[in-house]
Formats: structure tokens, C-alpha cells, sequence
């Protein structure tokens, strides 16, 4: 049975204070604020007359006070066009770009993501490339993680890997006969590499791409082809 959002114990009154300090104009509305079980760390706010419903991740159930606050304040900046200062909005951003924290959200996804499928595509073969790409660049030493085509085409984002459930996604609209087979090897080798560089903390900041991640992909075969070939795709 998939869990039901929970009241934030106090949450009104958080909220209250917080749209107080931020100066927010007229009177306060009535807020209704719960914890629900998204798939990562979101927050979301609407308003609806006099009411305003928000929505906290429950990965925040067991964060300090000042980390609720400065999320409040920044879901309430946005609603109200109010300016949040670096101090009262920085408890949550360190809290959310704490590798605990990370590593909390890949254990929920773990289990509330759903793994990709539909491997085999009409025109390529996701998990033979894969084999493919992992014997001629990483010595057959990459762990395969679940992969698949995604559902959807999607407009712009080519691939994604998501380390919670492990899996690779691509974007179904590259399983067409007309897209050259490099160009989906591209994207799946790029993948591949953020499994094997996973993301890492450097100061304030989340490194994605690192130097020696933007190295490897290079040694990609086609890497100039494909990427041309990725932007008239994007067009």
C-alpha cells in the first residue's frame, strides 16, 4: 500500500513565521503543510484563494528546524517575489547537498523507483551496446545496471542515469532507424561513465562532470560525429 502524505507537526505555524520574516505582504493565509512520500527531495507549493498547500519531501521527517525554515523560505521567496538571505536559506542547500543525505535518497529510490525496462528497442539493443561499450572501453568491468528506453520521448535530455534504483534511461526518440547506431552508443557511454564516476561533493557545489570524466568521454571513438549528430537531433 503506497504511503499518504503526513501533517508537518507545527508546519503552519513554521510557515507562518517564516512569511513574517521574509516581509510578505497582507495578512498570512492559511497554510496546510504535509510531508509526502515523493521519489526525491521536493518541495512544492500553490496557492488557492486564501489557502496555501505545501508539500515537503518526507526525507526532511528527521531534519533540524533551521533546514524546514530555510525551506519554507525558499518555496515562499518564489510564491511571493520576496528575497531569502544566504543565511536563512543555507541550512537546506547544505542539508540537501550533504553526501548523507544523497545517500538517503538513493536508498528510498532504491525502493520507490521502479527499474527501466524494454531493453530491446525496435532498432537497437540497449543491453548488447552496453557489452559492447563495457568490454571495449572499461575492460568488461562495469557492473550492468538496469537499462531501458524511456516511455516518453523526451524533448531535449538524451540519457540519464539515476544511482537510487541504478538504472540507465534513453531517450526512445533516438530508437529510430534513422539515428546513426554511434550516436546511441554515445549517449550510453556516457552513462556508463557516470556510473562509474558517480557524483561527488567539492566544497558548496556537486561535481557531475569531473575532469577526469570529461577526459574518458573524449576517448569515445566517434565522440565529434556523435555529438553533431545530437544537436541537429535537439533542434
Amino acid at each position: 500500500m503506497p504511503k499518504l502524505p503526513t501533517t508537518v507537526p507545527g508546519g503552519a505555524a513554521l510557515f507562518q513565521r517564516v512569511y513574517t520574516r521574509l516581509n510578505c505582504e497582507g495578512r498570512p493565509p492559511r497554510f496546510h503543510v504535509d510531508f509526502y512520500p515523493y521519489k526525491s527531495l521536493t518541495l512544492t507549493i500553490r496557492r488557492r484563494e486564501e489557502s496555501v498547500f505545501v508539500r515537503l519531501s518526507d526525507l526532511l521527517q528527521r531534519a533540524p528546524l533551521p533546514v524546514l525554515e530555510a525551506a519554507a523560505a525558499l518555496l515562499l521567496a518564489r510564491v511571493y517575489r520576496r528575497k531569502a538571505s544566504r543565511e536563512l536559506t543555507t541550512p537546506y542547500l547544505d542539508y540537501a547537498r550533504s553526501h548523507k543525505t544523497r545517500s538517503r535518497i538513493n536508498r528510498m529510490r532504491s525502493a520507490r523507483v521502479r527499474p527501466a525496462t524494454h531493453s530491446h528497442g525496435r532498432h537497437f539493443d540497449l543491453e548488447k551496446l552496453f557489452d559492447e561499450l563495457n568490454e571495449k572501453y572499461f575492460e568488461g568491468k562495469l557492473a550492468r545496471p538496469n537499462i531501458g528506453w524511456s516511455n516518453r520521448s523526451w524533448r531535449r535530455q538524451f540519457g540519464c542515469y539515476d544511482p537510487g534504483p541504478n538504472h540507465i534511461l534513453l531517450n526512445r526518440r533516438m530508437d529510430r532507424p534513422n539515428v546513426p547506431q554511434c550516436a546511441v552508443e554515445y549517449v550510453l557511454y556516457h552513462e556508463m561513465l557516470h556510473v562509474k564516476h558517480p557524483t561527488r561533493r567539492s566544497g558548496c557545489s556537486l561535481i557531475s562532470h569531473s575532469p577526469e570524466f570529461r577526459a574518458e568521454e573524449k576517448q569515445f571513438a566517434h565522440f565529434e560525429r556523435a555529438r553533431k549528430i545530437l544537436d541537429r537531433l535537439a533542434r
